[in-house]
């Protein structure tokens, strides 16, 4: 018997009892469990933010420009907002080549000439081709209703190779996704680039990858014709702007840091960026905030460079500045959270290795 004792008191105490939410907790199919959730979850997010935006566009507030006076351009204009069941924002001018002026600047989405005899209806569907769509299908049909001669006129048309005006989003998307896929990558396969090193390597696929996508958009597929050089840098800084967000994340987050990466950039920033519907057919709260977020950025900053280069805006590349300098800053100033520079910390520590 003392043997046996003593043999028992040498023996390894026994594991405590898990109780059953210990052993569902530690089980290893709860990563696979909460990673098929949230991707479910982004999967309904991700096709309702799209259908929500483009899969019926209804015009909201569309400014226009208004030359001219007579009685019948009175009666159509009444009748043009209520088949479209919207405002029609008006704007007089006094004269044709102001009311043009304002098209260039992008203020006005259309023209509407009232004249003795009829209607003249100038759209411009490189500033909007959704609402050149919209304004050119209805207002003959007004015209027919009313026994008011329209005709219309595209002022601003897009090219043959274009004709709906989604080169520009493609151009965009491509440029915001993989900024950020190029950051993770970083992430999981150059985890000990130093934080300065990292921001340098970003940049420099940026380059590579803007580049890329202006050839393949304008020599390799002719689609657009873009100004090169400043196509090329606004595709380079969507990049950036885009690797530095997730990077900012991932300082905090971690291994999650793509969850707000991809409802930031994608779910809402991609569907409100006006470059598959233009923003007055968007909800409203959608067309505010596209202009804010760096995929409306981008676009905004390549119609302005191909199709208006002399009325651009400084606005879409401030946008991307405030958000890529916000983004680098929160990394470089919390970079000792960043799992880079944990590993640098780490490998640079007395006794390391």
């Amino acid at each position: 018997m003392t043997a046996m004792g003593e043999r028992w008191s040498a023996a390894a105490p026994r594991p405590p009892r898990q109780g059953g939410w210990s052993r569902l907790t530690s089980s290893r199919f709860v990563p696979a469990a909460v990673i098929s959730l949230i991707i479910a979850a982004l999967a309904g997010l991700f096709v309702g933010a799209y259908c929500w935006a483009m899969a019926n566009p209804v015009p909201h507030r569309i400014p226009v420009a208004v030359t001219g006076k007579s009685v019948a351009g009175d009666r159509f204009i009444k009748s043009l907002e209520a088949t479209l069941g919207t405002s029609l924002v008006l704007h007089p001018y006094p004269e044709y080549d102001r009311a043009l002026a304002a098209v260039d600047a992008q203020r006005e989405f259309a023209i509407l000439q009232r004249r003795p005899a009829g209607v003249e209806v100038d759209v411009a569907s490189a500033a909007g081709a959704s609402v050149a769509r919209v304004l050119g299908q209805s207002a003959p049909e007004v015209g027919r209703a009313l026994s008011i001669p329209v005709q219309v006129r595209d002022v601003k048309p897009l090219p043959a190779t274009d004709p709906q005006g989604l080169a520009l989003f493609y151009i965009a998307l491509g440029s915001t996704i993989l900024g950020f896929v190029g950051a993770i990558q970083l992430g999981v396969h150059a985890q000990t680039l130093r934080p300065v090193e990292r921001i340098a390597v970003t940049i420099g696929y940026s380059v590579l990858g803007g580049l890329w996508i202006c050839i393949m958009a304008d020599w390799v597929l002719g689609v657009v014709r873009l100004p090169f050089a400043q196509s090329w840098g606004i595709c380079t800084f969507t990049m950036v702007t885009a690797g530095m967000i997730f990077t900012a994340f991932h300082t905090f987050l971690g291994r999650w840091a793509l969850l707000p990466t991809w409802l930031l950039l994608v779910i809402l920033g991609n569907p409100s960026s006006g470059g598959a519907v233009a923003w007055p057919l968007l909800p409203p709260v959608l067309g505010f905030l596209g202009r804010f977020l760096p995929p409306g950025a981008s676009v905004n900053a390549q119609r302005n460079a191909i199709y208006f280069p002399h009325n651009q805006h400084v606005e879409p590349y401030m946008v991307l500045a405030v958000w890529c300098l916000v983004a680098t800053s929160v990394f470089l100033v919390w970079r000792a959270r960043h799992p880079a520079g944990r590993t640098t910390v780490e490998a640079l520590a007395p006794g390391a290795g």
